[in-house]
């Protein structure tokens, strides 16, 4: 069944081609209401009974959910063309924006995965007597409240309430899972008249809490605390915060989902092998520390992870991928807005990526109350920012977009975002890429207003499978035919490995480590191959190789030779002395030869010399028929019998 848009103006606050709207995105449109959810909400009501509805408003979608709740109906999707499309200054044709933005709500949402965390309600309070006496006395009838003192005061006399004192010396976990250690551990002895008094400091405490509201004043227990469920920070010297952490810690009692942002393959993960560290980007730009190493590859906790997504968007091999939603669902409403805007007639598409929080209150503001957005700047929300990496950009810029503009807002993480835009920039989007960083809908308004760049001339390309497939694809496009390797800025996750043929022996410890299979050697005969469209730049073979031969050159190749093999280095096989079958690297078995023949103990005479010359099977040989190997035990002394007893005993 055809979905239907449901239209209205807004009490004619802007212009809406009902018509041009239905041609364009193939939706039955409704009649362009004006006070859909005032005046007219039985005209809404009656719409949206008969199913498959869209309504074309963003603020009053909880009136729309509600009224669907009511008539027992499904709820309907929302798109919202006022804020994002029809309240601008531009008086250029809206129509191709419209059509866009109604064209990207029609696409399925992918399902989100989910795990739940039960909070039994354990909390701990830290910081002064004063304040945190107060919080527990509000939070001991929902909570079970224990209070970490970390001053002198006399304690309450209350029992409603545990109290301890002692040092943190260690805090992990989140929401439901919190593990604290603590030294110099004092418990409250209830005994006896007169003020409570404290049990002797003991070191070595442990304790688990399922929330923490810490009003200590001091360093957050954790990195990027903002991120971290079920941690609840706030300055003791301000009470309006305060207040307001005491009344959102009351509501941690239960069970909750916690979407699974990530996806992780260990099998494809380049963090180490064989005692050598590889890649460690996530691990670098984890703001939570929600991953850890785990032997070759990392673990990521989902308990911990705040789904930023920065991750994902630097991960080479695609062991970590963001999944909440994944990243083909982003580049195919990337490819939607970008196609039916050209389609219905609109030129230069910009694209501005934003986040559901900041990003989105920003744009309605400045549709409120400045001027809008431009009538070829098309709005794209993304639950975390830093899930857009240089595949993004890339994929943007050849699905038809002229432009890719990311919206900061107050708490992204800006350095993964400036290193993607540059590697973007390197592998052709040049200028075209850039952070947005106005904290005004005005100088939001007027850094879009601005000069626009030059069209792109470069026909749209569909773009399919892995992020390294589609970044290979979009450079290709962007770039034309390219006769030299583009340089990439350091630590880019494509590039080359050279090799120092001089100090190369061919041991080959760098092929048994090679997590993605680059580099390969060759049964045949000596020879140490790379294929450059597999090299993660992950560094494992350059930290294992024993003579420093290795050194990494971040490019990105478009021939069709870095799809292929070459070889980096290459010797004359070493024939055995005694069957003539190759067995090692002519150089290195004639060096170890001229080291150790005649010179070494082991090998003072010239037989023993020769083995070194042999392949595995006639050195065994050789050792087993020689006759002054240096394990042999002599001849075999003779059995002795009874006779041999007999004819010792002088009785006999």
């Amino acid at each position: 069944m055809t979905k239907r848009l449901i239209l209205c103006d807004c009490e004619g606050s802007q212009k809406i081609d009902a018509q041009g709207l239905g041609a364009a995105t193939g939706l039955s449109c409704s009649r362009v209401h004006s006070g859909l959810c005032t005046r007219e909400i039985e005209s809404a009501a009656k719409l949206i009974a008969e199913g498959d509805a869209v309504v074309a408003c963003g603020q009053e979608q909880a009136r729309f959910t509600e009224l669907a709740e009511e008539l027992g109906v499904d709820i309907p999707a929302f798109v919202d063309l006022r804020d994002r499309a029809g309240w601008t200054d531009d008086t250029a044709n809206l129509q191709p924006k419209m059509a866009a933005l109604a064209a990207e709500a029609l696409l399925p949402a992918p399902a989100v995965k989910t795990l739940d965390v039960t909070s039994a309600g354990a909390c701990l309070i830290v910081g002064k007597g004063d304040v945190a006496f107060a919080a527990a006395e509000q939070l001991c009838g929902v909570l079970a409240v224990t209070v970490l003192q970390t001053d002198d005061a006399a304690p309450t006399v209350s029992r409603e309430y545990e109290v301890i004192r002692g040092a943190l010396t260690g805090a992990k976990g989140a929401l439901g899972r919190f593990h604290l250690s603590l030294d110099a551990l004092q418990m409250i002895a209830p005994g006896g008249r007169g003020e409570l008094s404290f049990t002797a400091p003991r070191d070595g405490g442990e304790t688990e809490c399922d929330l923490i509201l810490d009003l200590s004043g001091g360093t957050a227990l954790f990195p990027a605390p903002h991120k971290r469920d079920g941690y609840l920070r706030a300055d003791p010297g301000n009470r309006g915060a305060v207040a307001e952490a005491i009344f959102n810690a009351g509501q941690y009692v239960g069970t909750f989902e916690k979407p699974v942002h990530l996806a992780f393959d260990e099998l494809l993960c380049a963090h180490s092998r064989a005692g050598q560290t590889g890649c460690t980007r996530c691990l670098d730009v984890c703001p939570t520390s929600a991953i850890m190493p785990a032997g070759e590859h990392v673990e990521i906790d989902p308990y911990i992870c705040a789904g930023c997504g920065a991750c994902a968007a630097l991960c080479p091999s695609g062991a970590i991928t963001y999944d909440a939603p994944p990243v083909d669902n982003l580049i195919a409403r990337m490819r939607v807005l970008a196609d039916t805007y050209i389609a219905a007639g609109g030129t230069a598409p910009r694209l501005l990526i934003h986040d559901e929080t900041n990003g989105a209150e920003m744009i309605r503001l400045a549709a409120r109350f400045a001027r809008g957005l431009p009538a070829d700047v098309i709005p794209l929300e993304v639950p975390a920012l830093s899930t857009v990496g240089h595949t993004e950009i890339l994929a943007a810029l050849v699905a038809g977009f002229v432009e890719v503009r990311i919206l900061l807002s107050p708490r992204s993480e800006r350095t993964p975002l400036e290193e993607q835009i540059a590697l973007a920039a390197a592998l052709g989007a040049g200028e075209r890429a850039e952070l947005l960083d106005v904290d005004t809908p005005d100088a939001l308004c007027d850094g879009l207003f601005g000069n626009k760049p030059a069209p792109l001339r470069v026909e749209p390309v569909l773009t399919m499978g892995s992020r390294r497939q589609i970044t290979r694809t979009a450079a290709k496009a962007l770039n034309g035919v390219q006769e030299a390797p583009i340089p990439l800025p350091d630590g880019a996750p494509y590039g080359a490995v050279l090799v120092d043929t001089d100090a190369c022996t061919l041991c080959l410890s760098c092929v048994s480590l090679c997590p993605s299979g680059a580099l390969m050697d060759n049964e045949d005969m000596p020879q140490l191959r790379f294929q450059e469209d597999a090299c993660l730049q992950c560094g494992v073979c350059a930290s294992a190789c024993p003579e420093k031969a290795i050194t990494l050159a971040p490019q990105m190749d478009l021939s069709d030779a870095a799809l292929g093999q070459r070889v980096l280095n290459e010797e004359e096989p070493f024939c055995c002395i005694e069957c003539s079958a190759a067995f090692g690297v002519k150089s290195t078995v004639e060096k170890i030869v001229e080291k150790l023949a005649g010179k070494h103990s082991m090998f003072a005479d010239s037989d023993a010399g020769k083995l070194i010359q042999m392949c595995d099977n006639c050195r065994i040989k050789a050792q087993y028929h020689s006759t002054s190997g240096p394990m042999a035990m002599g001849e075999r002394p003779r059995v002795r019998t009874t006779d041999d007893y007999f004819s010792k005993r002088k009785d006999h």
